[in-house]
């Protein structure tokens, strides 16, 4: 199993249940769990046999990357300083983190807060030199700079950026407003072309270029600036390094190549002497790695165009990328897009014989049942012989490339879909990413929508409502549970549901939460929900799993919204705290 990343505000807490979660799954032979202690306990799979607390909790350490559970412990603790809520500071602070795209938790629903708040109060715009640098005020920003031109530099805001950052980031249109013009001055101001920032502390960094570009793992959420490649030009011409490791992988995920053709008119692919391939080269690559982890990227995702492209351009065919130790070629056969492996071939990649297992899964992935036949007529051994681990892989490649039609064939083989990788099943895969298409065929194929990740405790429809994904919602809400219905804001799933059954408002999840502990402050429909629950006749003074009332959980949340409501709808929800 592949080390697990942290989330971006992670919470001991959180990691606590993981572990204990571990140790229940364990003591029940669960094979997910079992095979997470064989891959990451020291002694193995050995440690099964008497596994305690303090082993589960080593295997989530080393799960995330940490030798120990105190080294993961300490590294919280280092970083907790930062895990704030920028939206909770002061109001031009909190209308700016709702305006600029964080790469964390903003979504395109809160840039009608920004205007909002903006049309409410226009002086936001112009408070300083960071609020007019977001809001593209190029009058306001000028004033600002010719009254001392430092500010170009100086950082500040909710993030502690530099003003051109904030130009980049920001995904306002405002009328009578430009970021290009607002970034034009900036650098003619003085403004580092290469700003940018080491998101949560990871490589590459977050440049500049990077905010004009957009986009990532989901685009819908994470899109563009809306003056893009005027801005992106404006960065460019200014000195900005076309080697930009982050701007190339958010666009991984779709076949445009506009960027591709922009950064190398600007030099993408030669040395440039950028300030942050000095300082990390031997951590992110040189410009030549850039370019090779572009191919094995289009290559594992089918683009063919890029590919052409690319190796137009020089880039090495028969480099290894660097995640993976596989060369495009070799990328290529393992998505199943023979048409790519075919193009390397002819242009010079090293083509070696495949195995007849290697050979199988291209098949199962291309959904070519005439070549799966014969494959299973020469060698009928072949599917006995395929072990749990790789009849798991094919299944999470075949999502991830988002072929249906090769989960129906690996079903049709007896494959199973309710198989776990890095923590979670295809269907939550496929329901972060919004395939709907791919939700609808495993939900046919039998695929079970009530399991949930090890990370998050989160079904499949937990992770498409959380990345805002509302085609993934609608083909799983039919099979919400109650929980799911109360926390995912669902009001007439939950009316539903407790109409057929009322009890359910008494109704306790496998960790022993009552279902009022679901309710929380970002529910649109708050105060809905808790009359529904209310008229149904929920206990909102029932204990959670450790003892604590509603009123001590919210208050531990610092949920003071909810509280509020709570107190408006005349709800009792524990008002004395639990005795100890």
């Amino acid at each position: 199993m592949p080390i697990e990343p942290l989330p971006s505000r992670p919470s001991l807490e959180h990691l606590r249940k993981q572990a204990k979660r571990l140790l229940r799954a364990v003591r029940d032979r669960n094979p997910d769990a079992l095979a997470q202690v064989a891959e990451h306990h020291p002694r193995g799979a050995a440690a099964a046999t008497a596994f305690a607390l303090h082993d589960a909790q080593l295997v989530i350490a080393r799960r995330h990357g940490f030798a120990s559970w105190p080294r993961l412990t300490r590294h919280l603790a280092a970083i907790a300083p930062h895990a704030w809520d920028p939206r909770a500071a002061r109001d031009v602070e909190s209308w700016i983190a709702h305006a600029v795209l964080d790469y964390d938790r903003w979504r395109p629903a809160d840039l009608d807060r920004a205007r909002a708040a903006l049309a409410a109060s226009p002086a936001l715009a112009s408070a300083d030199v960071h609020a007019a640098a977001t809001a593209g005020d190029v009058a306001a920003l000028r004033a600002l700079l010719d009254d001392d031109r430092s500010r170009a530099n100086v950082r500040g805001g909710p993030y502690h950026w530099p003003p051109l950052l904030y130009a980049c980031y920001s995904r306002l249109a405002l009328p009578g407003h430009s970021a290009v013009d607002a970034a034009r001055l900036l650098l003619a101001a003085g403004a580092d072309p290469d700003a940018g920032f080491l998101w949560c502390g990871h490589l590459p960094p977050f440049t500049a270029l990077t905010g004009a570009f957009g986009e990532g793992e989901d685009p819908r959420n994470q899109p563009p600036h809306p003056e893009r490649d005027a801005l992106a030009r404006a960065l460019l011409d200014a000195g900005a390094d076309p080697n930009d490791g982050q701007t190339l992988y958010n666009r991984h995920f779709r076949d445009d190549d506009s960027h591709l053709e922009l950064l190398f008119a600007y030099g993408l692919g030669r040395d440039r002497g950028g300030p942050w391939l000095r300082a990390f080269g031997d951590r992110i690559g040189t410009p030549t790695d850039l370019l090779v982890e572009e191919l094995w990227a289009a290559a594992k995702n089918g683009y063919l165009s890029r590919v052409r492209l690319l190796v137009e351009r020089g880039t090495p065919i028969d480099q290894p990328g660097r995640r993976d130790g596989l060369t495009a070629y070799e990328t290529a056969l393992r998505a199943g897009h023979r048409d790519i492996a075919d193009y390397l071939a002819a242009h010079g990649a090293h083509a070696r014989p495949l195995s007849a297992r290697e050979a199988f899964a291209l098949a199962c992935l291309s959904a070519d049942r005439d070549a799966v036949r014969a494959l299973l007529d020469r060698h009928p051994e072949l599917l006995a012989q395929l072990g749990p681990g790789e009849r798991a892989e094919l299944v999470w490649r075949a999502t991830r490339a988002r072929r249906p039609d090769a989960i129906q064939l690996l079903a049709d083989l007896g494959f199973a879909l309710d198989v776990y990788h890095v923590g979670r099943t295809p269907l939550h895969e496929a329901a972060w990413a919004g395939d709907a298409e791919m939700i609808a065929r495993l939900l046919a194929l039998g695929a079970d929508p009530t399991l949930r990740d090890s990370s998050h405790h989160a079904t499949p429809l937990g992770w498409a409502v959380h990345n805002a994904q509302p085609a993934a919602v609608a083909v799983l809400a039919p099979h919400a549970t109650i929980f799911d219905a109360i926390g995912c804001d669902l009001v007439a799933v939950a009316r539903t549901l407790l109409a057929a059954n009322p009890a359910l408002a008494a109704a306790h999840d496998s960790d022993g939460d009552p279902v009022t502990c679901y309710l929380h402050d970002r529910l649109e429909h708050l105060a809905d929900l808790i009359d529904m629950l209310r008229d149904a006749g929920a206990d909102f003074t029932a204990r959670d799993h450790h003892g604590r009332t509603l009123r001590e959980v919210l208050r531990a949340r610092g949920d003071q919204r909810t509280l509020s409501a709570l107190d408006d709808a005349g709800v009792n929800a524990g008002d004395e705290p639990a005795a100890r």
